[in-house]
């Protein structure tokens, strides 16, 4: 502090000072806070949070430092009521980390409680308690375990007049309460002492700050069954009476909640029912009599009639719980609120909110279904009309799930005595009945065979019986609203032929194309009894009704599926045909079966030519049997060689599977039993490849049928991807070689787009099969990345990878990295960099980034600077984790780097493998693994060194670089490939952006030796540009002018960039130095040479980066008026859209220079 020092640091020491500007003492800090005037006080606590917030690593140094100024500090801000001091005391307890500082701040806190003259002094204490519970994990226990006095000043703290410390007090027991060991220490203290008070604050909180806290309190204790029991023991209603006078007086906690629904705010409202459903879901048949006595059940249906997404959803689950009570229906709730429920759900269907329309759907349906017939739910025929059109909304809604509880509801809605008040809406009741049974259709489509559709299918088939009942009412039958002399068409007549029709034309077809797939004795059995039913409801229609069924359609179906339950062989035991060249009765063969014990193979033989013949002319593109007739035939084969007890050849089995994966795409999906059939026929062969045809609609076969791919995919995957190393067998001699198909990997791509959790069957082939064939499964990885953006997938990848690499951490040491057991690390790795390649943008990190970007830097430093395949990817991967996020996440991924001092002193090694190289005898077309290593070594020290100056990050380890060295890579470049120059060039210009100053890195400067051989001291001003010297400086500046010839478009821009940040370092230390490397006549030439002649050859990044580099260094002998005056010509005659981002920027970037010219 100025004011208090006449130095910085003033008379206490320089250690004291904090780097501030200005600086501040802190031990004159603590001073002015006990005697300094109040301007001085606000002024040192303004100066103090601003230092806890930038430099809070150095003050926690200094207080922790000397323990006496820590408790000091500690107790002179407890003497100052404001928000900042208290501001201030978190963040230091906070910071300090200590549970020593804990216990000083509740012994202070004990001592303000006493000293405080009345209660209203005693609130800046219980808030500062709130925020330290809150910030503090264990601050809580720490409170009840060993300073539990406090707690008796909260409880006269919440008995006091005052609501906002109340409110301070309620907030401070929801964190008390919210931690077990609070929970267990204070059941006592609230069943004693606590639980009344806080019943009637709750109950008279007006405040809305009260009444949230003390709902955040009531959220708290309502989690342990022991303390609801106790605050509903306390609102406990004698059962055996309804008399609401008992209620008032105590401010039960029904009645408190109740009183907080109708407040109409709807924060509170929500609060209120999340209490409510708190407490029912302990034990409803124990508590919600309390609620419904209150008339709760009449407000919810009141809430319903909001637009609050999350009150609706809460008020849905409360009523659901209070349904399994009887008093609920009994007390004609339900009848009160059953138009609010219909309004609620026509407003939430209209909100893309698929868990609340289902919530909704399922409040209602068991409303439906609990209501009890002597109380009729529906009192006029609106309501009843109004019901029926959200069931047909809901019925009809695109989303499965909520279709099926609109199902169920309609099944639970089609009861007599909800439908029996006059006049029975039939028209309604079809068009429901209609749209329900053509969903139910759409649902058991073979596709997708759910099974449960066809079950509520047949519940709502046996609601024909709803027909049956009406006969017997004479108010049903015919409608009395019909005006004389009319016919309606409202009558239960059209109504029982409707049912009648529409079971003919949509249930029986559905449910018989069900049971072909699927064979159950209970859904048959239903089924059987509807079929019955449907007899009696339209008693004029018998006669027709039985022809139909006795033509034998349905009856074949029924007998047959009951057959087959039991003993499908009998079934399918027929006499052996003759044998017939036609291709339809040579169709009909493939599905015979021998007959037992029979010693004529003659059937067998016909069968296996058959198939043969058939392969064969599949393979020369012969066609000569229509691939649906034939799927469907040597699926039947299948099927009876299996019931039969046949295993057929293995070169017969291997011409039908690829038979059947050739002729799938024109023919219907499998049904389960062949599925299994084949399952069960491929699990008996000893190694799948005897039947194995590398054909990509066979891969795409196994790759369809979860079934199949579950059992055999990672069989069939391996095979496909190491076909061309397999040893060649008898597969050629019998025909089967594919030749044409080999080496093919684009057939998997569309299977991989359709199917994604193939990936996890190919990550395990990288990490289990050979190098080659991970390289195989790598590159078809890379290609299906490189077509398809799904985020997902990336996210799944991702997750896998994370998996795998702490198993190899976990079990590997830096000497067994390059062991056979992690023969695929590097593939898997390559992987991994290619994921985070296709991820698009700039994202933030999540834990799974994070937790890789962990493991690779472990990966790293367990690696050595020769294992170049597994540190290339890793190095890319963490290169890339810096520039690929955004500045939040970066800070946090930098830090994670630098954190990790084996991956840094890696690092240190692989730099300086620039140096020991031995360079190429000629330029090489592509990058060695070694040189490749080496570029993103200096990319990744370069990000580095930017990351942690721009934000300040801590050093662990520093990289220490000969600069000489690094210079003469680029002066003396030896043949080096061009990006590796890049790299090299990357590194200078963030060590020149720093001035090279960075606490990352350690230069050395010129050698003692040379400094020997020097006689003359440095002049002045060669020594401001250490540690550079004017030899390296012109020798590098001749370096970069000879590169530029080159004309290579990436090695242009690293040289430019090179030169801007090499002048700018020089002119800032030596404006004459500058001066002269920028006005170089060399650099005309070279200005010459990057133009192409063409007609807006000026016009290039590189060339108008130059120019703007010698305008603003005044270099008027490089760059002339006349230059100048063609390039605005040019720009004028360009179209400025249709120019690159990087031409423009460049472009841009010269005219402001000539504008300030």
């Amino acid at each position: 502090m100025a004011a208090g020092c006449t130095r910085p640091g003033g008379g206490h020491g320089a250690h004291w000072s904090l780097p501030l500007r200005p600086p501040l003492c802190l031990a004159c800090a603590v001073e002015t806070l006990g005697d300094g005037s109040l301007v001085r006080k606000r002024h040192v606590l303004s100066r103090l949070q601003d230092a806890l917030a930038w430099q809070a690593l150095p003050v926690i140094q200094l207080l922790t430092s000397d323990e006496r100024v820590c408790v000091h500090l500690i107790g002179r801000l407890f003497g100052k009521s404001s928000a900042v001091a208290s501001c201030i005391l978190v963040r230091l307890v906070v910071e300090l980390k200590s549970e020593q500082y804990f216990h000083c701040i509740l012994d202070e806190s004990q001592k303000e409680l006493c000293k405080a003259t009345t209660m209203r002094g005693s609130l800046p204490t219980f808030t500062l308690l709130g925020k330290l519970a809150d910030a503090i994990p264990g601050f809580a226990d720490i409170l009840v375990v060993e300073h539990s006095n406090l707690v008796d000043h909260l409880l006269m703290g919440l008995a006091y007049p005052n609501e906002g410390i109340k409110a301070a007090v309620c907030y401070l027991y929801g964190k008390l309460y919210s931690s077990p060991v609070g929970t267990e220490r204070l059941s006592a203290h609230f069943e004693e002492r606590l639980c009344g008070i806080f019943l009637n604050t709750l109950g008279s909180a007006q405040t809305k700050e009260l009444q949230i806290n003390c709902l955040g309190l009531l959220k708290e204790l309502l989690k342990s069954d022991h303390f609801v029991s106790i605050l509903m023991n306390n609102s406990k209603l004698e059962e055996e009476t309804e008399n609401s006078d008992l209620l008032e007086g105590e401010d039960p906690l029904p009645l408190v909640l109740k009183k907080l629904l109708l407040t109409r705010d709807e924060m509170l409202q929500t609060a209120s029912s999340h209490c409510m459903a708190a407490v029912l879901v302990h034990s409803p048949s124990r508590y919600a009599a309390a609620f419904i006595h209150a008339d709760v059940p009449e407000f919810l249906f009141e809430c319903l009639l909001c637009n609050s997404e999350i009150l609706i959803w809460s008020v849905y689950c409360c009523l659901l719980l209070l349904t399994e009570e009887r008093l609920f229906f009994s007390k004609c709730h339900t009848v009160y609120g059953i138009e609010s429920l219909m309004r609620s759900l026509q407003d939430v269907l209209q909100l893309n909110n698929v868990e609340l329309h289902k919530q909704g759907l399922l409040l209602f349906t068991e409303i439906l279904k609990r209501q009890p017939v002597e109380i009729k739910l529906f009192t006029n025929r609106g309501v009843c009309v109004e019901a029926i059109d959200v069931l047909m909304e809901t019925v009809n809604c695109p989303v499965l799930e909520v279709a099926l509880e609109a199902v169920s509801a309609v099944a639970a809605f089609l009861r007599k005595d909800h439908l029996s008040s006059p006049p029975v809406p039939y028209e309604e009741l079809k068009k429901l009945l209609e749209a329900v049974l053509k969903r139910c259709a759409d649902l058991c489509s073979p596709q997708s065979s759910k099974r449960h559709a066809v079950s509520q299918n047949l519940l709502l088939v046996g609601r024909i019986k709803l027909a049956v009942e009406f006969q017997s009412d004479f108010m049903a039958q015919e409608n009395a609203f019909t005006a004389p002399n009319s016919e309606s068409k409202d009558t239960l007549s059209n109504f029982s032929e409707f049912l009648l029709r529409i079971c003919d034309s949509l249930c029986i077809p559905m449910v018989m194309n069900y049971l072909e797939r699927a064979v159950s004795p209970s859904v048959m059995e239903v089924f059987i009894s509807t079929l019955n039913t449907l007899f009696t409801v339209v008693p004029n229609m018998q006669n027709k009704f039985s022809k139909k069924l006795g033509m034998g359609v349905v009856w074949d179906h029924v007998l047959l599926v009951l057959f087959l339950e039991h003993d499908i062989s009998e079934l399918l035991q027929k006499g052996l045909p003759q044998l017939n060249y036609t291709t339809a009765e040579s169709l009909l063969l493939l599905a015979e079966t021998p007959e037992p014990f029979s010693l004529d193979q003659a059937l067998c033989s016909h069968q296996h030519c058959f198939i043969l013949l058939s392969y064969f002319a599949y393979t020369l593109e012969d066609r000569f049997v229509p691939e649906a007739e034939l799927f469907l035939a040597i699926r039947n084969f299948l099927l009876s060689a299996q019931d039969h007890g046949d295993c057929p050849p293995l070169y017969i089995l291997r011409a039908a599977l690829y038979l059947l994966a050739v002729c799938q795409d024109k023919s219907q999906p499998l049904d389960l039993r062949s599925l299994c059939t084949i399952r069960r026929i491929l699990d008996n062969l000893p190694d799948l490849s005897l039947v194995y045809v590398h054909c990509p609609l066979l891969l795409k076969f196994f790759l369809r049928y979860p079934e199949l791919m579950g059992r055999f995919g990672h069989q069939v995957l391996q095979l496909w991807f190491s076909w061309k190393d397999c040893k060649q067998t008898g597969i050629e001699e019998d025909g089967f070689g594919m030749s044409d198909q080999l080496n093919s990997v684009n057939p998997l791509l569309p299977i991989l787009k359709s199917n994604s959790s193939i990936l996890l069957i190919l990550l395990d082939l990288v990490c289990s099969s050979s190098v080659e064939v991970a390289w195989k499964v790598l590159m078809t990885l890379k290609i299906f990345l490189e077509s398809n953006d799904h985020v997902l997938v990336c996210d799944l990848l991702r997750s896998q990878f994370l998996q795998i690499l702490q198993q190899v951490l976990v079990e590997s040491s830096s000497a067994s990295l390059q062991g056979d057991s992690n023969r695929n690390l590097p593939v898997l790795l390559s992987l991994l960099f290619l994921v985070q390649l296709r991820s698009k943008g700039v994202r933030e990190l999540d834990s799974t980034d994070f937790k890789l970007l962990h493991q690779v830097s472990n990966l790293c430093g367990k690696c050595r600077p020769r294992d170049t395949d597994l540190l290339q990817p890793s190095l890319n991967f963490l290169y890339w984790s810096l520039h690929q996020t955004t500045p939040g996440s970066q800070q946090r991924a930098v830090a994670v780097l630098l954190s990790n001092v084996p991956l840094l002193e890696l690092l240190q090694k692989v730099l300086e493998c620039t140096w020991l190289r031995s360079p190429p005898s000629e330029p090489a077309a592509y990058l060695s693994p070694e040189d490749a290593l080496l570029c993103s070594g200096w990319l990744l020290a370069a990000s580095l060194l930017l990351s942690q100056h721009r934000y300040n990050t801590e050093v662990h380890q520093t990289l220490t670089l000969d600069l000489a060295k690094v210079l003469n890579e680029v002066i003396f470049r030896k043949k080096k490939p061009i990006l590796l120059l890049v790299s090299i060039m990357q590194f200078l210009r963030a060590v020149l952006r720093q001035n090279f100053s960075s606490s990352l890195l350690v230069i050395i400067g010129q050698s003692t030796d040379q400094a020997a051989t020097q006689p003359q001291p440095p002049l002045l001003q060669d020594a401001a540009l250490h540690p550079l010297i004017p030899q390296q400086v012109f020798s590098l500046v001749a370096s970069l002018q000879n590169l530029l010839v080159h004309k290579d478009l990436l090695l242009s821009q690293a040289v430019v960039a090179c030169l801007e940040t090499l002048v700018e370092y020089l002119y800032e230390k030596n404006q004459d130095v500058a001066l002269h490397v920028a006005s170089q006549p060399w650099h005309r030439f070279l200005l010459f040479t990057l133009l192409d002649g063409s007609q807006k050859s000026y016009l290039q990044p590189e060339v108008l980066r130059l120019m703007t580099l010698f305008l603003r260094y005044k270099s008027s002998n490089i760059i002339s008026q006349k230059e100048i005056s063609q390039i605005l010509q040019e720009a004028a005659e360009a179209n400025l859209a249709e120019l690159p981002e990087a031409t423009s920027r460049a472009l841009h970037f010269f005219l402001c220079q000539v504008r300030e010219q």
